[in-house]
């Protein structure tokens, strides 16, 4: 299980220190910046820097308590039950990493957008290096692999290179309702580490509108797509919390897989999305490539030292 001190259950009257906040700022950054980028997973990043079950659990609860809300309203009730689910949510960890995760997505949609279209082989060699580091993330967490770990692990990375494989039609001008439906679909790829929400936004031809709605401020296509996602969340998130709950081995085994089978966006060298052989300047292309696992990997130990540090404290705080 891969652990942050963020996102281990601290007591509610806790205040957290402002380096606590901070981290989780820039890795709220992290996995807004990496969800702009077709094929690469916000929700493997949120695996590697140790907060993916801290988000499932409280947008969970977040759901959960909403519907008691709008329960409570309707019939009239008392606002206890909703009341209870959004005191789980960790508030403390969700918004600075929110707040992350909007400021990076505002800033790469800007800058990011002509480096993919200038550089593609070099930005996705430099992609393809930190997943594969990444793979080893949700495959330690699963623990003992059997052969049904190994089964839902190779069907889901059939289906992730099947779906990496397809190719849509960009919308020049879509409506909001079909804004509305993309979103739900594509915003769960933002929970589910291997597949990228971008790229669901790609398949469904509607990832150069959402990317210029962002850069020109579109408020009514963005507030579709807020729509959209909410639903997508409501309907998904509780499913997913409920498989880590009961079958986690065999999720994390298929979160794996998808993660495997998703490289396929990631090849460096392809044109439409047919696979190319490898020319140009490989050497670089190839040094990227190890770019990109080094920096997954120092951030893994990063994160491994901390928490060492964070149990070390709390084993020597009795003592004072």
């Amino acid at each position: 299980m891969v652990a942050t001190s963020s996102s281990e259950d601290p007591p509610r009257a806790e205040r957290r220190r402002p380096l606590a906040v901070l981290l989780d700022v820039l890795r709220g950054a992290v996995i807004g910046a990496v969800e702009i980028v077709p094929g690469v997973s916000g929700g493997t990043l949120a695996l590697v820097l140790g907060v993916y079950e801290t988000l499932i659990e409280s947008a969970g609860e977040l759901v959960r308590g909403v519907v008691r809300a709008v329960e409570a309203v309707v019939r009239r009730t008392g606002m206890e039950r909703a009341r209870e689910h959004l005191s789980r949510v960790r508030w403390g960890v969700l918004i600075p990493l929110g707040i992350g995760m909007l400021a990076a997505i505002v800033v790469v949609s800007a800058t990011l957008a002509p480096l993919i279209e200038e550089h593609p082989v070099e930005t996705r060699a430099v992609f393809a290096g930190l997943i594969v580091a990444s793979i080893a993330v949700p495959a330690r967490m699963v623990g003992r692999w059997g052969a049904p770990q190994v089964l839902a692990a190779a069907l889901a990375a059939g289906a992730a290179f099947w779906l990496t494989s397809l190719t849509g039609v960009e919308r020049a001008d879509p409506a909001l309702w079909a804004v509305v439906a993309s979103a739900s679909i594509a915003i769960c790829a933002l929970v589910l580490p291997g597949v990228s929400g971008s790229f669901v936004l790609l398949v469904l031809g509607m990832y150069a509108p959402t990317l210029a709605a962002v850069n020109d401020r579109d408020l009514a296509y963005l507030g579709a797509f807020v729509v959209g996602a909410v639903i997508g969340l409501s309907l998904f998130v509780t499913g997913l919390e409920w498989l880590l709950e009961h079958r986690h081995s065999l999720t994390l085994a298929a979160m794996t897989g998808l993660m495997i089978g998703s490289l396929r966006a990631l090849w460096p060298w392809q044109d439409d999305g047919a696979l190319l052989a490898p020319s140009g300047d490989v050497g670089l292309v190839v040094a990227l490539f190890l770019a990109g696992v080094a920096t997954v990997v120092a951030i893994m130990l990063a994160e491994r030292a901390a928490r060492r540090r964070a149990l070390g404290a709390a084993d020597a705080e009795p003592s004072r």
